[in-house]
């Protein structure tokens, strides 16, 4: 096997990516005909999103130790068994705790078998171009909603919930158990292992010393403020637009075009991460999310939207990849997994602080204005964590 196969786990990374975010995030479509047919609340309902986030958090730093442990191949075959199985489940749902458990626990314990898996297992694929290769493997989050979102609908309105659902669990063994077969580790050593590979300041470091170090400290705490910053913005974006005079449908389009932005964002971000460093890109990302959620509170009309929606959709898509980028040469491919999984847990706690913070404001206050301010002053302050990333490893090479 030669390293050009290297691209074929980047295309099977971003199908699973696609397929299982896709999924997880077909909720918002089930909403109200489940609402309707079953009587359960959407509040209730809902509350499978927020179990998903949760879940995905500690699912992500389980899965990730397990890869470090037996390989990429196992965890992702488990993931797509598991996926699919939870559709199937949540289709034959009899009460909403059963659908809570379902869908909110179990998809999103499977989503996470993928995520942070398959980004490890890229970057020990990769050793130029490493950046670009993880953008790409992320992209597959970015169409998500363009492509599995739509087929629920078709479904839904072809037939009903239950059997939408039900064909979707089965889509997913479909296209995911054969793609989990293409999953391979590096055929040879990783080029940290060679006498002229970049320093590592993690290589030897136990996983505890790893996960207190400083170079984790902050890599966790500036992923966690960064979806924290980025989250409540998003989930509430329509409701904001809608309450800004935009008719309903545009302010749908709004989300559409922010997905749009950010599968753009990551390959540009990536290509960025590999030609500039992948910390001063970060930076400048960070920045400029923090900028632009900041500027929302200026605009009212669709196209004012549409501009802002551009700018941060590809800022927050381009950055989310870099950080893997950043553990894998802070310490090494021996313990990425557990160290990247421990640090989308971190994350998946911003996600699902963001909406909850949005909606206790909005409760509040009847505006959204406090929600933008202080997630504009949360990304402030991933950029000043972020700032204070020692200098990466990559960059000093070993002595000859």
């Amino acid at each position: 096997m030669n390293l050009s196969y290297r691209w074929v786990i980047v295309a099977a990374g971003a199908l699973m990516s696609c397929v299982a975010i896709g999924v997880m995030f077909s909720l918002a479509i089930f909403l109200e005909p489940m609402a309707l047919d079953t009587n359960w609340s959407r509040a209730g309902i809902s509350s499978a999103m927020t179990l998903n986030f949760l879940v995905m958090g500690v699912g992500g730093f389980a899965w990730g130790a397990i890869y470090d442990r037996f390989g990429a191949r196992p965890v992702v075959m488990v993931g797509a068994a598991l996926l699919g199985l939870a559709m199937v489940l949540a289709s034959r749902a009899g009460s909403l705790l059963e659908f809570q458990i379902t869908y909110g626990v179990l998809v999103g314990l499977a989503a996470s078998a993928f995520f942070a898996p398959m980004i490890a297992l890229t970057t020990t694929w990769f050793d130029t171009n490493r950046s670009l290769a993880v953008s790409l493997v992320s992209a597959g989050m970015g169409v998500a909603p363009m492509t599995i979102s739509p087929f629920a609908r078709w479904l839904i309105t072809a037939y009903d919930w239950r059997i939408a659902m039900f064909d979707i669990g089965v889509m997913a063994w479909v296209l995911l158990l054969p793609a989990a077969l293409l999953v391979r580790q590096p055929p040879t050593p990783t080029p940290d292992n060679s006498a002229s590979a970049p320093i590592a300041e993690g290589h030897g470091m136990s996983v505890g010393q790893a996960l207190r170090s400083p170079q984790f400290i902050v890599l966790g705490l500036t992923f966690f403020a960064c979806c924290a910053a980025h989250s409540g913005p998003i989930f509430h974006m329509v409701s904001y637009a809608m309450l800004c005079g935009v008719a309903p449908m545009a302010a749908v389009s709004i989300y559409s075009v922010e997905g749009l932005a950010g599968l753009g964002g990551r390959l540009l971000f990536g290509v960025l991460g590999d030609r500039l460093g992948v910390k001063p890109v970060l930076i400048a990302g960070l920045a400029i999310q923090a900028v632009v959620i900041a500027s929302y509170l200026a605009v009212s009309q669709l196209e004012q939207f549409y501009v802002l929606a551009v700018i941060f959709g590809a800022t927050y898509g381009g950055v989310m990849p870099l950080y893997a980028v950043l553990a894998r040469e802070y310490f090494g491919p021996r313990i990425i997994g557990t160290v990247f999984g421990a640090a989308t847990m971190l994350s998946s706690l911003g996600m699902a602080f963001g909406p909850l913070a949005g909606g206790m404001v909005f409760d509040a206050y009847a505006s959204y204005s406090w929600l933008f301010i202080g997630s504009a002053i949360v990304g402030l302050g991933a950029v000043a964590i972020a700032i204070a990333f020692p200098p990466q490893p990559s960059r000093r090479m070993q002595p000859a």
